[in-house]
């Protein structure tokens, strides 16, 4: 089996991804497993602290599991007149309720951008070491919770697909793809199309049709008006969640610096001294922020900015009202 197969199915032997790589730059399997421990401190469930971006703010609360059908049985005393099904009660002439139970579980479906886009930093991590991070948190403490976890890891020519389940060994996959297509970014990559989100989002809409909790990790580059349509629809159906992932550059990249850019084959200065081209810059990358920030407001849909200067578990806590929490040892890479 090549390598691109064995990304696409989580089962790249960990030893190819090397381990004495910048724990800024890379993620190593052994780091995102010891994660675990922090994790529990996080909360997916549809209670949420009172302060928590996910607590009902534009429209963005948690909805939780779903219900599954049990039974349809005759009227008894006492039962929730909002249970009663009319067209059959219509139908037999004697009130009829219609019996749900809450689904054992809810499926978690992670999707985790580890494009080159995403090989970037300017101050602690690669963007790309944040969402890794930032996934493995999440997948542990939704695992932890009795839920079933799996996810869509994707690189600009690869598509990992682990399906929900409730096992050790599929969250192990999951965590190997990441590991795995984290190492596959390097500054002397050869010059690729990227893939686009909504590729990616189709996938996400095969696999997680309805009752999901999707969370989707990504800078949210090379987006379109499908991505949009395809944003509201998963969010019509699941709990969707969406985590801006920056760099403090996006935001206010500084004046009068010279920058080599490169593609992995030419390079070019950009001198950021020039007002022409810094505005320029400037407007472009607070132009897709604001996109992706404005679909909280229009669709409901919760978004979550991690800035890949911080340490991912202090400001997750942060976003999500649990207060603050040092973050500990960075554990071993």
């Amino acid at each position: 089996m090549d390598r691109a197969a064995r990304i696409r199915t989580g089962t790249l032997p960990a030893a190819a991804v090397a381990d004495a790589e910048d724990p800024r730059v890379r993620v190593t399997l052994g780091h995102l497993r010891s994660l675990e421990g922090r994790a529990r401190s996080l909360t997916f469930l549809p209670r949420q602290p009172s302060r928590s971006v996910l607590n009902g703010r534009h429209a963005s609360r948690l909805r939780g599991r779903g219900l599954n059908f049990e039974e349809l049985r005759g009227y008894l005393p006492g039962d929730d007149v909002r249970s009663i099904d009319w067209k059959v009660t219509a139908r037999t002439g004697e009130p009829h309720v219609r019996v749900m139970t809450e689904e054992r579980d809810r499926p978690a479906l992670l999707v985790v951008d580890q494009r080159m886009s995403m090989f970037f930093g300017s101050k602690r991590n690669m963007k790309s070491v944040t969402a890794a991070e930032a996934a493995a948190l999440a997948a542990f403490r939704i695992a932890d919770q009795g839920d079933r976890v799996g996810g869509i890891v994707f690189g600009d020519q690869h598509i990992a697909e682990i399906r929900p389940q409730r096992s050790r060994a599929s969250l192990d996959r999951f965590l190997s793809a990441l590991a795995n297509a984290n190492g596959l970014l390097r500054a002397d990559a050869p010059p690729v199309e990227p893939m686009s989100l909504t590729r990616v989002l189709r996938a996400v809409a095969r696999i997680a049709p309805r009752n999901h909790l999707v969370i989707v990790l990504s800078d949210f580059d090379v987006i379109d008006a499908e991505t949009h349509r395809l944003v509201s629809g998963l969010s019509r159906h699941n709990d969707l969640v969406l985590c801006l992932v920056t760099d403090p550059y996006a935001e206010e990249l500084p004046e009068g610096l010279r920058l080599v850019v490169s593609d992995g084959e030419l390079q070019a200065e950009v001198d950021t001294g020039d007002r022409a081209a810094h505005g320029r810059l400037r407007d472009m990358a607070r132009g897709r922020l604001g996109e992706i920030l404005d679909w909280q407001r229009s669709l409901g849909v919760p978004v979550l900015p991690l800035s890949a200067s911080e340490d991912t578990l202090t400001q997750m806590r942060r976003l999500m009202g649990l207060g603050p929490k040092g973050p500990g040892p960075r554990g071993p890479r």
